[in-house]
């Protein structure tokens, strides 16, 4: 079968993902990877790029051009999103990386970008008897709203600079969270999440990003981490409403010691956490399924045609 890989660059993490395309035309992955690099550590202060976020990133890059070349993919999609969107030297890391890791580096628009994880989680999550979804993509940069019908007619897609990394960089000042922190950061995303348009009538919530699939891990202490397990579960308001003054009442060595917690995500997890649980409120609904998918298989259907994988 012909192999084909994606690698989204985001504001946190660098993610790969080699898949075969099965004869009915889904995708079958072979190999998935992330690293956390921080590319965007800063960037909401600085508007620039850091060297060291750059080289980290490059560094990764590389290796994951090199493993998907290895496997004998036909093709390769690199995309690049908020970091590098926002960034004044945004062009300079995509010309580098160009040069560097040997592959052309595509920056997506936050609209794109939405819409290519509506794809994902429509294949898996979707279909005629589904009923409406409402796609929540908590990335470390922006997070992206995407409301659709079961046949994937999207009605509303935006992409909010609201992530993980950006909301702790801005708002947390201590070790653990101050009360006001977590204020703070409430406020600004009940304000930014109060243009989300009503949530459509019998909608189903899917959040995907490696914030919402650790949340799943923490809350159900999964070591090591199963992505048959995350995939297509579902958190609950009330319990991650507990989950989320967990993580902000604890130490980040505290945090890091959790099980199901992911390495050099537990900085950056209570303000996701928050993340999700103003979005969940903002749209009026009282739990998420979980996809352990997202960008990179949304961009292997863009890119070279067919369907991601169904999982079942």
């Amino acid at each position: 079968m012909p192999r084909y890989a994606a690698i989204d660059i985001g504001t946190n993490a660098v993610l790969l993902l080699a898949a075969e395309r099965q004869r009915e035309g889904r995708f079958q992955a072979v190999l998935e990877r992330a690293e956390i690099t921080r590319l965007g550590r800063g960037v909401d202060r600085t508007r620039r790029l850091s060297p060291e976020g750059m080289k980290d990133t490059l560094e990764v890059l590389s290796t994951f051009v090199a493993e998907a070349r290895s496997l004998g993919v036909e093709a390769l999609a690199v995309s690049a999103t908020s970091a590098v969107r926002d960034a004044d030297n945004g062009a300079d890391f995509l010309a580098t990386a160009r040069q560097r890791a040997g592959v052309p580096v595509d920056l997506l628009s936050g609209d794109l970008e939405a819409r290519l994880c509506f794809a994902s989680a429509q294949a898996d999550f979707g279909g005629d008897a589904s009923g409406p979804l409402v796609v929540m993509d908590t990335g470390g940069g922006s997070t992206e709203f995407i409301y659709g019908d079961a046949r994937g007619h999207v009605s509303f897609c935006h992409s909010f600079d609201v992530g993980s990394v950006r909301m702790t960089e801005r708002y947390v000042t201590s070790d653990p969270l101050t009360a006001r922190d977590r204020a703070r950061v409430e406020a600004h995303l009940r304000e930014v999440f109060s243009v989300l348009p009503p949530c459509p009538p019998g909608a189903r919530l899917v959040g995907m990003s490696g914030t919402v699939t650790t949340l799943y891990a923490v809350r159900h202490a999964l070591t090591p981490y199963d992505s048959r397990r995350v995939h297509g579960g579902t958190l609950f308001r009330e319990p991650l409403e507990a989950l989320a003054t967990t993580l902000c009442g604890l130490p980040l060595a505290e945090r890091r010691k959790l099980p199901g917690m992911r390495p050099a995500r537990e900085d950056v997890l209570p303000a996701g956490a928050l993340i999700l649980l103003e979005g969940l409120r903002a749209l009026g609904l009282d739990r998420c399924l979980v996809s352990d998918r997202g960008l990179c298989w949304g961009l292997l259907a863009h890119r070279f045609g067919g369907l991601p994988d169904p999982g079942t």
